[in-house]
């Protein structure tokens, strides 16, 4: 899929009461976005953050005028792009990587499970299964009650599923745990912390499913060449940001 280098014009959506702040990215020569596949990431330029490299950030959702990104202040550019106000302007270079299984049969029946920040890729992958007549469910896990909005955008499409460390919402307890995890399904997909997305990947195999994986292993270059994001795999050392991020669990050297 052909990478583009675009400038973009910042719409806040939503800054949510957990810090999370909803992004919408207009291209500043009108046009539409390029094409994308759920579960790729853009790498963002947050030049007012004085850093050098850019930072990844998955994709949110796309529509045919705008790129939809969620981002969480954690580190010195991402608290400096959480203070981009609408009109701000963006320098974006994406799509990159290799995102979720999209081409099942209709009918299919597909359980996707997000932990934190990591139900961004989530949305836009659901929307894309459900158009294609995929029957999912999502199963979304944190440490304390989640942002209602968030919330609302999934279970406005499909079943959700939300799972809290401390009971303040929904099941208390661990997303593998839940009891939507007991039902039939066909494929998992997942996204979130590394140990999370290890215990689902169990899961899956434990029923037999096959199941995959978006890395968030720490990129730098996010094309492969600065060998910072490595991941073995069954196949060798492999780059998670050009290879990846998503990765079937029966590749990973996980088990």
């Amino acid at each position: 899929m052909k990478k583009y280098e675009l400038e973009t014009v910042v719409r806040v959506s939503e800054r949510y009461g957990s810090g999370l702040l909803h992004l919408v990215l207009e291209r500043t020569d009108g046009k539409d976005m390029p094409e994308m596949a759920p579960g790729q990431f853009v790498e963002v330029a947050v030049d007012r953050a004085k850093v050098l490299l850019n930072r990844p950030i998955s994709i949110f959702n796309r529509t045919d005028k705008a790129l939809e990104l969620l981002v969480s202040p954690i580190g010195t550019a991402t608290k400096a792009l959480c203070e981009y106000v609408t009109g701000d302007r963006l320098r974006i270079i994406g799509p990159l990587g290799h995102g979720f299984s999209t081409q099942f049969a209709a009918g299919t029946r597909v359980l996707l499970m997000g932990g934190g920040v990591g139900i961004a890729p989530l949305y836009y992958q659901l929307r894309t299964l459900l158009s294609a007549g995929v029957k999912a469910e999502v199963v979304y896990g944190n440490r304390t009650a989640q942002d209602a909005e968030i919330c609302a955008l999934f279970s406005g499409l499909a079943p959700l599923h939300v799972c809290t460390d401390d009971g303040t919402a929904g099941f208390h307890g661990l997303v593998t745990q839940h009891p939507a995890t007991e039902g039939a399904f066909d494929f998992v997909q997942v996204c979130g912390p590394k140990p999370m997305m290890k215990a689902c990947a169990r899961l899956a195999a434990a029923k037999g499913v096959p199941a995959e994986v978006s890395l968030e292993n720490q990129m730098a270059c996010g094309l492969g060449a600065c060998l910072c994001c490595v991941e073995d795999s069954k196949d060798g050392n492999v780059c998670v940001c050009k290879n990846g991020p998503v990765f079937n669990t029966s590749l990973l050297k996980w088990q």
